[in-house]
């Protein structure tokens, strides 16, 4: 395949050549050969594909929630290219028999994988090991976040593990003993109200997450591993984990999401149950600080924690309603209408969503246009933003707490050479590819 005209992040206009699943040429003037598709690009972007390292695409379990087929689909039609799936399944991923029976089910995927492996007080290190784990975690540190809370004595075998392994190990931090019980009292009113999802927003507070942030980085110094955490949702929680490594403490970095980058308790009267997940969404002056500090280079990553779950559990009262966003499909999409409002810089968004991804968890052949890379790309028109409507993705949930946002989304999709989705610019009819997506720590 050549891909002649098209443009780069940083401004440069370019052909690209795909040969063997892997990108052979990046240079101007490139002439097709016999046999040779050619994709025709002048007027559109051309990215790496996105790395998602954080998804919960439910199967083994839950797989009237998502599977591997319908999830990979989503991250396909949103340019995402690779995805690392989270142990929190049934059963969870501790032990070499549930990676085996996981590995199983994501050979359906139409897009790359990691899968990452649990830690409880049941896990099984070495089975794990022995399989390609992708890294550790998401290490819960809040109990009620579920049955995969586990204390500090355990994260630090975890971090020992890791260590020894070279692997990094990804962290939710929040505190449980912080929480404020007192925000769930009281008439709610329905699961479509306001004061429904703020509540949860009051009662997991923002202190939750700093100091759990903090307990973990103070935990990780000690240790020569790899700690990331996941979904950052204060600038604090940013703040700390910048400060740690320009200290010389925890070789640490972040992510955020695009709900916390997008949604914030503003947001609840149109959300209600719909809008609780954990960490929650914050105060709007939170949000802002926090895209400021995505704008700035202070965070490394922005995933999505895609947390699919069906309308009919997310209509439920506020203490029965699961906790949990879908959002694989609208990472690229949200962030590329930030570029367009000038908000961000496209070569800021490349970095975020595919470069750094690829260089925090050591995916060298990902992330990057260059001769040698594989060849996982994203054609966009950044001139033809659509409207997100839950209709129109691919998630098995249904639904998404972004629509009537405004999106760019691919119009093609490629994976080590593969097209695995393509929308026609002209009639919108889309198509999608065969299954090919693989294990990246076994390739």
């Amino acid at each position: 395949m050549l891909i002649t005209g098209a443009e780069l992040a940083d401004g440069r206009v370019r052909d690209v050549r795909i040969r063997d699943g892997t990108i052979a040429r990046v240079a101007t003037g490139l002439d097709a050969a016999a046999g040779e598709r050619v994709v025709e690009a002048r007027g559109r972007h051309i990215l790496p594909g996105a790395i998602d390292v954080h998804v919960h695409f439910r199967e083994p379990g839950a797989s009237h929630k998502e599977t591997w087929r319908s999830g990979s689909k989503s991250a396909a039609a949103g340019g995402v290219t690779c995805v690392v799936d989270q142990p929190n399944t049934s059963p969870p991923t501790v032990d070499g028999a549930a990676f085996d029976e996981k590995s199983t089910l994501a050979s359906s995927s139409l897009v790359d994988y990691g899968i990452n492996g649990g830690v409880t007080g049941d896990w099984d290190p070495e089975g794990l090991f022995e399989r390609p784990l992708f890294a550790l975690g998401e290490v819960f540190l809040a109990d009620s976040t579920g049955d995969m809370g586990i204390a500090l004595d355990l994260f630090e075998e975890a971090l020992a593990e890791a260590a020894d392994r070279d692997v990094p190990v990804t962290v939710h931090a929040e505190d449980e003993t912080l929480f404020d019980d007192g925000a769930l009292d009281g008439d709610l009113g329905g699961p479509g109200t306001a004061a429904v999802a703020d509540a949860w927003s009051a009662y997991r507070t923002a202190d939750a997450e700093i100091a759990a942030v903090e307990r973990a980085l103070d935990a990780a110094a000690g240790f020569d591993s790899q700690v990331h955490i996941a979904h950052t949702s204060t600038p604090e929680a940013i703040d700390a984990v910048a400060d740690a490594r320009e200290s010389g403490g925890a070789a640490a970095t972040c992510e955020v999401t695009p709900h916390h980058l997008f949604l914030s308790r503003e947001n609840a009267g149109r959300l209600g149950t719909f809008g609780r997940m954990n960490p929650p969404l914050r105060s709007e002056a939170r949000r802002t600080a926090v895209f400021e500090r995505l704008r700035d280079g202070d965070v490394d990553v922005v995933a999505t924690d895609h947390a699919p779950h069906t309308v009919e559990e997310k209509r439920r009262g506020l203490s029965d309603a699961p906790s949990g966003v879908p959002g694989v499909e609208t990472l690229y999409p949200l962030l590329l209408e930030s570029v367009r409002n000038g908000e961000l810089s496209m070569e800021r968004v490349r970095d975020v969503v595919a470069a750094n991804p690829a260089s925090v968890f050591g995916l060298s052949a990902k992330g990057r246009i260059a001769e040698g890379a594989d060849a996982d790309l994203v054609l966009v028109d950044m001139a033809d933003p659509r409207e997100i409507e839950a209709g129109a993705l691919h998630s098995a949930c249904g639904w998404t707490p972004f629509e009537g946002l405004r999106g760019v989304f691919p119009e093609l999709t490629v994976v080590r050479g593969s097209v695995v989705y393509e929308r026609d610019p002209i009639t919108g009819a889309e198509s999608f590819g065969d299954p090919v997506g693989r294990n990246v720590r076994s390739a």
